[in-house]
């Protein structure tokens, strides 16, 4: 199945998420993961979309996600890039484009190496707290710990 860059655009628009993580982690100098990923989840009947994103994206990986749904994602930070490239180049539609440039923003501070000073990581946090992750009570208390 070979996709069209609009097909892909659309697509993801209504499927995709672009979602960053913030776990504890007492290894990292500011004591926390930043964990930006690229995802979109579709019942298993529909894993040949999953397949055709990774050949598209050229990295990722499909698997299980829950029950009978299955996910492509990408975490690699220069997978990435190349994500962010390609919706700089061809922008989404919908609102999501919002949560997008922000996303991109995050990326981008994580190539600069920002996530590992307290400063640069304080802004992510900030960033990662108005996108639409559902976690902005727990993003706000890390903030609030950080800032204290």
């Amino acid at each position: 199945m070979e996709l069209d860059i609009d097909w892909v655009v659309g697509f993801v628009d209504g499927e995709g998420c672009f979602y960053v993580g913030i776990y504890e982690h007492p290894e990292m100098k500011v004591g926390y993961r930043v964990l930006p990923e690229f995802r979109v989840v579709q019942h298993k009947r529909d894993i040949q979309i999953l397949y055709a994103l990774k050949r598209f994206f050229r990295c990722g990986v499909v698997r299980q996600n829950h029950d009978d749904r299955y996910e492509f994602r990408i975490r690699k930070h220069e997978c990435l890039m190349k994500v962010v490239d390609f919706f700089q180049r061809h922008p989404l539609k919908t609102k999501k484009n919002v949560d997008f440039r922000k996303f991109a923003r995050i990326v981008r501070k994580m190539a600069e190496g920002r996530h590992l000073t307290e400063e640069g990581f304080k802004e992510i946090v900030k960033i990662a707290m108005s996108m639409n992750s559902g976690e902005h009570e727990r993003l706000k208390e890390i903030y609030d710990t950080l800032t204290g």
